[in-house]
């Protein structure tokens, strides 16, 4: 067990129910500091996380559920990711926070991406780590519509083991179920075209925030060059890659992503 599982329940977390864009999204929160937003993958997110433990212990991190996904209420009017990332905007603004920095795992990166982008110098640091949002020129997004949704939650991760310190060997069917019912609100919300929005590289250069592009070695869900595409694209970026992890880094390689994320996020 790694040192971040070990000392999990040092953290005290909370659930709330806030109303923001007109329907109520749940959010996690835990820690003291400086803030930090979480934006979960697509898959959704357990509740508790090493990852997000770790982070806690340094910063106030608020993880709010998606709309659409893992008891967030699902609005009738969304239907791309750009309504996210401004509902997210709306979140901020309702928690009155300042000197905030987001941070993106895997779509969630995409929406991260997409708030720097209304805000350019609005947001304290921005750490993307295994985004989607941009189209690789070389080759494809995994398309989740073509496989079942166990199998591409298997595809993020570069080991077997590590699902199966997550999820378990046979995940339980409420587990398999909101996987499913998550994946209709990706569809609605990311279909056409799936997983990128073309207008977002040109958007990227006029962002002024300080940003970390951090990229699994052997990510089968989003290919490397889209990480590559995004540290050309923002103005103040940089790239890490983490061997040994796939595209769900913050459950394969928690310490080594949380290590990369405090010294980045905590600077001044």
């Amino acid at each position: 067990m790694s040192a971040l599982a070990t000392s999990a329940t040092d953290v005290a977390w909370t659930t709330d129910e806030m109303r923001v864009a007109g329907s109520l999204l749940r959010v996690r929160k835990g820690g003291a500091g400086d803030p930090v937003l979480v934006l979960h993958h697509e898959i959704g997110s357990p509740e508790r996380l090493p990852f997000y433990d770790a982070l806690a212990r340094r910063f106030t991190v608020y993880v709010p559920s998606h709309p659409g996904y893992d008891g967030s209420e699902r609005p009738g009017w969304m239907r791309n990711v750009r309504d996210v990332a401004v509902t997210y905007q709306a979140l901020i603004a309702a928690l009155n926070l300042s000197k905030v920095s987001v941070i993106g795992l895997g779509f969630g990166g995409w929406i991260a991406a997409e708030m720097a982008t209304m805000a350019p110098r609005g947001l304290h640091r921005v750490v993307l780590v295994g985004a989607m949002g941009i189209k690789p020129a070389q080759s494809d997004i995994l398309d989740e519509a073509l496989v079942s949704y166990i199998d591409y939650v298997r595809a993020g991760f570069e080991k077997q083991e590590a699902f199966d310190q997550v999820f378990g060997a046979e995940p339980p069917t409420p587990l398999l179920e909101q996987w499913d019912l998550n994946r209709e609100m990706t569809f609605r919300i990311a279909w056409k075209p799936y997983m990128y929005n073309p207008t977002l590289p040109h958007l990227l250069a006029g962002v002024k925030s300080p940003s970390l592009v951090v990229w699994g070695r052997r990510d089968r869900i989003v290919p490397l060059e889209c990480g590559e595409a995004y540290a050309r694209a923002l103005p103040q970026s940089r790239l890490a890659v983490i061997e040994d992890a796939g595209h769900f880094i913050d459950m394969e390689q928690p310490e080594a992503l949380a290590k990369l994320v405090i010294e980045f996020a905590a600077q001044p």
